[in-house]
């Protein structure tokens, strides 16, 4: 029997990740427009506007496309070269301060969620790295939670490939998630498909100790066979990519799995969110394509296994 996605999910699509503009500047307003006027996407998730003008321009978009927005706010720590676990005071201080102006951006731009990531850590300095890490994230939730009602959270990175986030492994997401939801119920966690090859996990491995924690969810694909592959880290290249690890069956496997656990759900109805980024000089439009025409294929064989 065939369902609908639209009743389980709604599906998103990262805006700085389909288009080159994660710094804050380029072509925003005219590549969201071409985003927002897709019925497909019910939410674009964006990052940090430096133009005030811009900013309220995407914001009025969104509202008149009835598209939800969701900030993401791991290019102003990349970027920046930010590490939110930082030992180093000053500049854990430095990385809080950016994400609570994305905060301030989110909330201004009347976002519905806000998203960012752990920082790089030494292992034999981990525990210590993992502290400052529930610290900054507490001064974080409690920023936000006195703006008001706002979802925080964090994203699940490698380890020990690209990004080399402390968070991390799933049976440390479990733990960091726990331990913030107890003063915090609005945290959560924010998983990736992309980013579960880079973690050596499966899909399984990777979502069931951490299944009451998800509030977020992304689709993609990585390269990880070998670092002498194009493409090869954290780079989301599209599904099928020549050596890339997801296509349209690991998809529906993850949508099956996330199925499984409860995160997909007809009341609910959570995100889940395409991150995927043209590889050298592929148009973002065929990308975008692809993708959408894998998760419908995905979701068809979920169908035909599941209900």
């Amino acid at each position: 029997m065939y369902i609908p996605m639209s009743a389980y999910m709604r599906v998103g699509i990262i805006h700085f990740m389909a288009y080159p503009v994660s710094k804050g500047e380029g072509p925003i307003a005219q590549t969201f427009q071409q985003l927002a006027s897709d019925p497909f996407f019910e939410v674009i998730e964006v990052t940090q506007i430096k133009e005030d003008a811009v900013r309220k321009q995407v914001a009025s978009m969104a509202e008149i496309a009835h598209v939800e927005l969701t900030y993401g706010a791991q290019p102003r720590l990349l970027t920046n070269k930010l590490n939110i676990n930082d030992l180093d005071e000053t500049k854990r201080q430095a990385a809080l301060k950016q994400l609570k102006e994305g905060i301030d951006e989110a909330y201004a731009m009347h976002a519905k969620a806000y998203a960012f990531l752990s920082g790089p850590y030494e292992e034999a300095t981990k525990e210590a790295s993992y502290q400052a890490l529930v610290a900054s994230t507490k001064e974080l939730c409690a920023y936000a939670e006195a703006k008001g009602p706002m979802p925080i959270s964090l994203e699940v990175f490698d380890y020990d490939v690209d990004k080399k986030s402390l968070i991390g492994p799933a049976p440390l997401a479990a733990r960091f998630a726990k331990e913030i939801r107890k003063e915090f119920p609005f945290f959560g966690l924010l998983v990736d498909l992309s980013h579960i090859p880079l973690l050596h996990e499966t899909i399984e491995e990777s979502l069931e100790p951490v299944r009451h924690y998800i509030t977020h969810a992304h689709m993609g694909n990585c390269v990880v066979k070998s670092p002498s592959l194009p493409g090869y880290g954290d780079l989301h290249p599209r599904f099928g990519f020549p050596g890339g690890e997801n296509d349209t069956e690991e998809l529906a496997r993850y949508l099956s799995s996330l199925l499984s656990i409860g995160y997909l759900s007809t009341e609910r109805r959570p995100v889940v969110s395409f991150e995927v980024k043209p590889f050298s000089d592929e148009d973002p439009a065929l990308v975008i394509a692809n993708a959408k025409r894998t998760l419908l294929r995905a979701w068809d064989l979920v169908c035909q296994r599941t209900f």
